[in-house]
């Protein structure tokens, strides 16, 4: 059945495998819309990481008995789901993080720290979450680098005649998100990468709000690495994913060192071991990673096709209701629905983002409040927080009814 004749995505049906959302809170039924933040766990994940500890627990890669045998086939069986979930055809090129920003981190200590020198030049964009802006700066800071930023229009997209200009400076590196973490703005990845190759950079992306959303496939999109953390794609969280190409891995020095990341050991040198495993020093998180294989199997049964366009419904349906139902709502990012991850940002004029969260809790309504580890971006859009309201495959038109019947009785109180 090709993407095309499958039927829509049936929330409500759904929700029945996230045991989390069967309760109430302060007497209401919970409208959870922070999946931005961190989604759900559906109960496939939830058996996989139980049957683990229940049946398997045992060190992987190190033992020769049956329990770490299976718990390695397990660890490893998940790479390769992971791999396949996002379009990598060698599940080695698939680096176990605790999630995207250990990810970036970890480019920006070992390829950064060897290739980034005095007056180079690494481009990102206004809209970056912190975790792919603070360790650009830190690694600026101590080479002595310079860094530049693509702008954003007013309504949340990026500046490509800028960017344009830019590449001029010849970067050494481009680093930008896919989606929007605030604004939801979906980014043209595969022609940003293409003018960034073409002006001799590499491309780091973010992907933390773009693959539990929307079809990724990195073979497509031409990076040089890809992040994303597990625990926005339904999966526990301390999981996350760092893909780079094979051979800028194999040519990058460790990150930590320790167990499992060495060939040999003696007492004044040491040989690394192969990747994936040279950047996965010590005992991981298995069942955290078992849990990240078993939540790619789930999304990629569902169809990440089907899940975008759910999603985009959810936007479309929330653009139009929320103006409507609540008069004077201001909600920040690109107009179009199909520009758009499931995320609105909004604010309610006169009264703080912090103030609709906790009313709305009164109601059973869970949304996110704060400058969403975006200051700067906010600073851009002169503001000092945004309330906001983030989409999974379990929400529901009717979850977005709430939330705009909730947000009158915002209003009612303050008057």
């Amino acid at each position: 059945m090709t993407a095309e004749t499958q039927p829509a995505l049936d929330p409500e049906a759904l929700r029945a495998d996230f045991p989390i959302l069967d309760q109430e809170v302060h007497g209401h039924k919970l409208v959870y819309l922070d999946s931005g933040a961190t989604s759900q766990k559906p109960l496939a994940v939830l058996e996989a990481m139980d049957g683990y500890y229940r049946h398997d627990n045992a060190n992987v890669h190190r033992g020769i008995y049956a329990l770490s045998e299976r718990a390695t086939a397990d660890y490893e069986g998940s790479r390769a789901k992971v791999a396949r979930l996002i379009g990598v055809a060698d599940p080695r090129e698939i680096i176990w993080t605790r999630n995207a920003t250990e990810a970036i981190n970890l480019v920006a200590y070992t390829w950064g720290r060897r290739h980034i020198g005095r007056g180079d030049v690494i481009v990102l964009t206004e809209m970056e979450h912190h975790a792919n802006l603070v360790p650009w700066q830190i690694l600026a800071q101590e080479k002595d680098a310079d860094l530049e930023f693509i702008p954003i229009t007013d309504d949340g997209i990026l500046r490509q005649d800028v960017f344009d200009v830019l590449l001029r400076l010849k970067p050494k590196l481009v680093a930008f998100t896919h989606v929007s973490n605030m604004l939801g703005t979906i980014n043209p990845v595969v022609e940003m990468t293409r003018k960034a190759h073409e002006a001799g950079a590499l491309v780091l992306i973010d992907g933390a709000q773009a693959v539990p959303h929307i079809p990724v496939n990195v073979a497509e999109i031409g990076a040089d690495f890809y992040t994303f953390s597990g625990h926005k794609v339904m999966a526990p969280t301390g999981s996350g994913v760092l893909w780079g190409r094979r051979a800028l891995l194999e040519a990058m020095p460790p990150f930590m060192g320790g167990g499992d990341m060495i060939r040999e050991v003696h007492l004044r040198r040491s040989e690394w071991n192969e990747i994936p495993w040279k950047f996965e020093a010590g005992t991981p998180d298995i069942s955290a990673a078992i849990g990240l294989g078993a939540a790619a199997d789930y999304m990629m049964g569902l169809g990440m096709s089907r899940v975008q366009d759910h999603e985009q419904e959810l936007v479309r349906y929330a653009l139009d209701v929320l103006p409507r139902e609540v008069p004077g709502i201001e909600i920040y990012g690109p107009a179009a629905p199909e520009a758009r991850g499931g995320v609105v940002a909004f604010n309610l004029p006169g009264i703080h983002p912090h103030d609709v969260a906790q009313v709305l809790d009164r109601f059973g309504v869970a949304i996110r409040a704060g400058h969403h580890c975006t200051m700067p971006l906010h600073e851009r859009l002169d503001l000092s927080a945004t309330a906001r309201a983030s989409f999974g495959v379990y929400t529901t038109t009717k979850d977005i009814d709430a939330l705009a019947a909730a947000l009158q009785q915002v209003q009612k109180l303050f008057g």
